[in-house]
């Protein structure tokens, strides 16, 4: 991280945001021409290579983009669902091979075939109509999920007014803003993104730093496979983020929020613009809020493709405009965050929780789940089962109750779930019984709860092979600032890949070795992660994955 560069490029209204405009660049050719690049260093008082740096590392900027004029979805979910293929050769009929690339995930893995053309996301069904999509901006872009609450609505509750919505909020600029935080720290609500650090600390982090600019930035960037609970919320519960982003805000003595939105989801964008539009409409936004001087704005922030923007502190870069290597930390970005500002990032599921505890007291929340995990919590389930779907659940419930009850069982045979995204663990079948849905049953058993995303592993799908895949994803994704993920994802999937073409046996000790490089010398959970679902298909799925291994 170049703290001068921080400081150059937050000289700029966030309104005249660099990140933002190379994105605008690249949308007739795909990536931004180097005249182009050039401009922009000049303007932003930055070198070329910073420019040329941060475009060449994006899957939406970078030169190999151009020309491309759709792309597949190839996350875990529609992987393992074997959809792909055939929407690969479905596309080939009407685009040339190199104008095809790829997205990772569409967030339509409940029904998978899923796969993106002109700023719109496809999935099901929609390939039979493939002549009435192309070239036509047709509404086949549509998908139904089912949406059920287990027992009270808190997450999925009807939207009802804006007038009576913010209610609470306006309640809330009446009183003081420690009070406020208090109900916050009181609910022990925790990060929703997978950390699952107490929300109420952070944003007590960053109230604590005497700054005349702060920042809240809700991270949008919804990257793991098997998960579209994010995107349920932005598309269909926009205010809900708001809501959360606004008393944040409030609580920290922010007054700009930043939505970063991954580029994968295109319709939120602009779901969440009218919904930040129909807030300034109605005085919601801007200076001296309702009287009580408070003054706060949003800026929406498109993302451009790269997973490892879900890691806070590469967010942070990617929002400057500066590639989106990992931050060493301390600081913290509660101290020095975005152009060196205290900055609080919080996920889309954590910021929605605000609204029910707002409203109904931090008690109110507590009482809900475990004692260390309260509240409810976003399960999606892939289609794999007989419901698929997102549902809202207590914290604390069993597991078993989630995919049997609730998901209706699997429509065909499962060996493994990969909860979590892909740095989740891997849990075998065997196993469903002995969890519920909480930060503590999932970590005392050898696994992550995560994002609660879950991809069914289908029996027929062999485990070295979804290893190769988890450790070619960890690969291409990382951002390359520490060498053991750098380097040690690399050399996992050359290994898986070369186990699966010849007859080499991997040095089951050597590759130990690896994966405790891996966690213990990466700078963040990405490199840090991928170990887990490895170590736990080792160690369930040992008899398959003997052919593999030597050990010396």
């Amino acid at each position: 991280m170049s703290d001068n560069l921080s400081e150059l490029l937050g000289r700029k209204p966030l309104d005249n945001n660099l990140f933002n405009k190379m994105g605008e660049l690249a949308q007739a050719t795909g990536s931004p021409s180097v005249e182009e690049l050039d401009k922009l260093a000049k303007e932003f008082l930055i070198g070329t290579a910073n420019t040329f740096g941060t475009a060449s590392f994006y899957d939406f900027l970078k030169p190999e983009n151009k020309g491309k004029k759709a792309y597949v979805c190839n996350g875990t979910a529609c992987v393992c669902a074997n959809t792909q293929d055939n929407v690969v050769a479905a596309l080939n009929t009407k685009f040339d091979a190199d104008e095809i690339g790829h997205m990772t995930c569409l967030g339509r893995c409940h029904e998978n075939s899923a796969f993106h053309y002109n700023g719109k996301n496809y999935s099901g069904d929609a390939l039979e109509n493939l002549n009435n999509i192309i070239g036509v901006d047709s509404n086949f872009n549509q998908d139904r999920y089912t949406v059920k609450a287990q027992n009270k609505q808190i997450l999925t509750a009807p939207f009802t007014t804006i007038q009576d919505y913010y209610k609470p909020f306006r309640d809330a600029l009446q009183k003081d803003s420690a009070l406020v935080l208090e109900e916050i720290k009181i609910s022990n609500v925790r990060g929703r993104g997978g950390a699952g650090f107490p929300m109420g600390i952070k944003l007590q982090f960053c109230r604590n730093e005497q700054n005349d600019t702060k920042f809240i930035i809700c991270n949008a960037d919804e990257g793991d496979p098997g998960a579209y609970s994010d995107r349920y919320l932005l598309e269909q519960q926009p205010h809900s983020v708001l809501f959360g982003m606004l008393i944040s805000g409030y609580v920290t003595h922010a007054s700009y929020g930043i939505v970063y939105i991954r580029a994968e989801y295109p319709e939120a964008k602009h779901i969440v613009q009218n919904a930040i539009d129909e807030l300034r409409l109605e005085g919601l936004i801007g200076d001296n809020i309702e009287g009580s001087g408070f003054n706060f704005d949003f800026k929406i922030i498109q993302a451009q493709g790269s997973y490892i923007c879900g890691e806070e502190t590469a967010l942070i870069n990617s929002i400057e405009g500066q590639r989106p290597e990992v931050r060493v930390r301390p600081p913290f970005p509660a101290q020095k965050g975005l152009f060196n500002k205290p900055t609080t990032v919080n996920n889309v599921e954590t910021l929605s929780a605000l609204h029910y505890i707002i409203e109904n007291g931090g008690d109110a929340w507590r009482s809900i789940g475990t004692e260390r995990s309260s509240g409810t919590k976003l399960v999606c389930l892939d289609s794999f089962f007989n419901n698929p779907g997102m549902y809202e659940v207590e914290m604390g419930t069993p597991l078993s109750e989630v995919i049997n009850d609730l998901g209706g069982g699997f429509k065909s045979e499962v060996k493994a779930l990969q909860i979590g995204g892909p740095l989740g663990g891997l849990v075998p079948v065997s196993k469903i019984n002995d969890l519920t849905i909480d930060f503590e049953s999932f970590s005392n058993e050898g696994f992550l709860l995560g994002h609660a995303s879950i991809v069914c592993i289908p029996e027929d799908y062999p485990i070295m092979k979804l290893i190769e895949h988890l450790f070619d994803f960890a690969s291409y994704e990382s951002c390359g600032k520490c060498f053991p993920c750098r380097l040690g994802t690399k050399r996992g999937q050359e290994l898986a890949t070369k186990a699966l073409t010849s007859d080499y046996k991997i040095d089951k000790t050597l590759f130990t070795d690896l994966l405790t490089t891996l966690e213990q010398g990466s700078l963040c959970a990405h490199g840090g992660g991928i170990p887990l679902p490895v170590r736990n298909a080792m160690q369930y799925f040992e008899e398959e994955l003997k052919e593999y291994f030597i050990e010396k």
